[in-house]
């Protein structure tokens, strides 16, 4: 798509997207006939075939070195998750959300990180959970049902994964409103300023926790962005039956700067993000960007995504992989070569044995250890319900039933 819709302008709250055509649509044709996505003209920096190209207002400001990093976290954040795909398949995991195909929208944003920002994911950002230093096998402890979460949230800066829609997002604004008070932002000195980063779906759009988080940033110009994976699909209802308008502009009605970019180009993603983060640790407030992407597997291992969509809705989207763009521009450019792209391979390689065979290691869990889990000091309450508990596992000892 070409940007020339776009027009950065300032504003009384530090800068928006205005759209000429807002009733731009585009078609997904598929067996049964063309169905009509309402769409708009988005940020893109790098299209689908690897050539850069303009937007107004933005432009990627780094080098094909840090370009190749972004893109070998792709590539380790996808066989990461086809690791885990895999493991869930053959009864390993009790669940997993692939996110095949959302590569450059959480490696774009997670770039954009600094170092006191902070990371509030859904359940699905698992390429950022690796960028922020997250143990993959700790990941699977959850789905594995050996941990409930096994990351120190405090030292990665990337919080628990929220499986209950949304709540993430009321949990975000309230951590960035903190911020606010600790004066962790609008410093001189931009080392020392910090925001809040908050990811979730355009399923989790339609839940009533994300319109108070809004209503909140808002109001209290909170140092929070707002991170909108729309992958076209909540589950089995597509986009255009959960919104009459496109997601971004929802947040223009509650006064929050808003744009959309095209989430499969990973340098569109890293630069509105990082302006967006910029404006936010600046004491701007907050941001909404929706990033137009698709999710090219299932929405989880339990959903079957060909009993409501096309296949040839897929194939139009696989054309515009994320990885494969990146790889393109940059052999074009010399900056990798095949060489670079073997040894990478044996990293994925070396990763995917990792998981697998770590994933089979993991430890089940100790039962009364989780009596002293909950509260620095147990309540007598509790050590009387540990004890007995563990007179009752004893009370089995010599059976041989």
């Amino acid at each position: 798509m070409t940007n020339s819709y776009l027009r950065l302008r300032n504003c009384m709250l530090g800068g928006v997207i205005e759209r000429l055509d807002p009733d731009a649509t585009e078609s997904v044709v598929t067996p049964g006939g063309t169905r009509i996505v309402r769409s708009e003209e988005f940020i893109q920096l790098l299209t689908p075939e690897g050539e850069r190209v303009d937007a107004d207002g933005f432009s990627y400001d780094h080098d094909d070195a840090t370009l190749a990093a972004n893109l070998r976290h792709m590539v380790l954040g996808r066989r990461f998750d086809a690791e885990a795909t895999a493991l869930q398949r053959k009864g390993q995991l009790g669940l997993w959300p692939p996110s095949l195909g959302q590569e450059a929208a959480q490696v774009g944003s997670g770039a954009a990180v600094a170092a006191l920002d902070e990371v509030f994911p859904s359940y699905r950002e698992h390429a950022v959970a690796l960028m922020r230093g997250i143990d993959p096998l700790d990941m699977l402890k959850t789905m594995r049902g050996t941990a409930m979460v096994d990351w120190d949230s405090v030292d990665a800066r990337f919080h628990l994964y929220s499986f209950v829609i949304g709540t993430q997002s009321l949990h975000a604004v309230g951590y960035a409103m903190g911020m606010q008070r600790d004066g962790i932002v609008g410093n001189p000195d931009p080392a020392d300023n910090g925001a809040v980063l908050v990811y979730f779906g355009d399923g989790a759009t339609s839940q009533g926790d994300v319109s108070e988080a809004l209503v909140f940033a808002a109001s209290y110009q909170a140092p929070v962005v707002f991170f909108v994976q729309n992958n076209q699909w909540a589950i089995s209802e597509p986009i255009e039956r959960q919104s009459r308008i496109p997601l971004y502009r929802r947040a223009t009605g509650f006064g929050i700067p808003s744009l959309r970019v095209d989430g499969n180009d990973v340098l569109a993603v890293q630069a509105v993000t990082e302006w967006a983060l910029d404006r936010a640790r600046r004491g701007e407030g907050p941001t909404f960007i929706e990033a137009f992407t698709y999710r090219m597997g299932a929405h989880t291992t339990s959903d079957d995504p060909t009993k409501y969509r096309e296949r040839a809705e897929e194939e139009q989207w696989r054309a515009k992989d994320p990885i494969a763009r990146v790889r393109t521009y940059l052999l074009r450019t010399g900056a990798i070569d095949q060489a670079w792209l073997d040894a990478l391979d044996a990293e994925s390689e070396a990763l995917g044995v990792r998981i697998r065979e770590g994933c089979l290691e993991l430890p089940n869990p100790v039962l009364e250890d989780y009596w002293d889990r909950v509260y620095a000091q147990t309540p007598p309450g509790l050590v009387a319900q540990r004890e007995a508990y563990l007179a009752y596992e004893a009370s089995f000892e010599g059976d041989q039933a």
